[in-house]
């Protein structure tokens, strides 16, 4: 009877460890290799960068392939993030050390090795660079410019507001008129000029 109890417990007791270190082997999997804590957490900085990267050397390139990335698209990633702020890092200085790689387009570990440089020389910290660009969003102008762009739009087409023959393209509710609005078509009803009882008679 405790043979059967001793020889039951360790087989029970196998399947849970096992599983606990394959789970653990799967998760350390996707880091460095390095088992413990550190893991997850390096991956997710690491993952919303590369992400981010991803998603800039894309951006206005239709057939890129998300893996190398231009100084424009670089440019633009940097300002949106405020990386680029004209004063400590300027347009200047990232297409001084981008050309330094010899390459329009660059990998992302080459990248990486270009922040380095760039924060060094200007005396930046490189994980806070990343980090920051990293944060920064999808592709796309800020909400402050959307906000700006918005309401100029809106000022420029309210045709309520718009004067001289433009205002004569448009009837009372903002629809446009077509070509009627552009041109002095002739009247082919057969009424002559001012008669205001236009389409009252009615034939027998």
């Amino acid at each position: 009877m405790s043979d059967s109890v001793e020889n039951g417990s360790p087989a029970a007791a196998t399947p849970p460890s096992e599983g606990l270190s394959a789970l653990k082997i799967d998760a350390g999997a996707e880091g460095t290799g390095n088992s413990g804590p550190a893991s997850p957490a390096s991956p997710a900085g690491a993952g919303s960068f590369t992400a981010s990267f991803k998603a800039f050397s894309k951006f206005g390139d239709p057939k890129s392939d998300g893996k190398q990335i231009t100084l424009s698209q670089s440019d633009k990633w940097m300002k949106q993030a405020k990386v680029i702020d004209g004063k400590k890092i300027t347009t200047t200085d990232t297409g001084i050390y981008f050309k330094k790689h010899k390459s329009v387009k660059l990998g992302l570990e080459q990248y990486k090795a270009y922040l380095d440089d760039l924060a060094k020389n200007k005396k930046v910290d490189v994980e806070e660079l990343k980090n920051k660009m990293a944060n920064c969003g999808a592709p796309g102008v800020s909400s402050h410019a959307a906000g700006k762009a918005a309401s100029t739009v809106d000022r420029l087409t309210d045709v309520s507001k718009y004067t001289g023959s433009h205002k004569q393209r448009f009837d009372e509710s903002g629809k446009g008129k077509g070509i009627a609005g552009r041109k002095d078509l002739p009247d082919q009803s057969g009424y002559v000029t001012g008669y205001q009882n236009k389409d009252t008679y009615k034939a027998h």
